[in-house]
């Protein structure tokens, strides 16, 4: 059974960046599509960016152009490159299958954009 373990989050201002690391205690590989998710407090989860096995992404309009989601099936890891953050990024952000699967939600990574 496969694990996900998030990791990378912490404290930014606006303008900043960040990298999110999504490390899998089993392989990856036979999952197409990996994506990265975000909840803010009071908000549903939503999906911010997704990528296959291989390599085709697609992001959330509100992060084009500033995110950039990666895989390395050798390293079972999925990454978030997160650029000129927004205070409005703020979130817990999560990796998961797409579609999610239940038993692949981990504790998730915090990103706190503020000044």
């Amino acid at each position: 059974q496969v694990q996900l373990v998030e990791s990378g989050g912490g404290l930014v201002q606006p303008g900043g960046s960040l990298r999110l690391s999504c490390a899998a205690s089993g392989s990856i590989f036979s999952i197409n599509v990996m994506g990265w998710y975000r909840q803010a407090p009071g908000k549903e989860r939503e999906l911010v960016a997704a990528i296959t096995s291989g390599g085709s992404t697609n992001y959330a309009d509100s992060v084009k152009g500033r995110f950039t989601i990666s895989r390395d099936n050798a390293k079972n890891t999925v990454y978030l490159q997160m650029n000129s953050l927004k205070p409005e990024d703020t979130a817990v952000y999560y990796c998961n299958a797409l579609p999610p699967l239940r038993v692949y939600w981990g504790q998730g990574t915090q990103v706190t954009v503020s000044s």
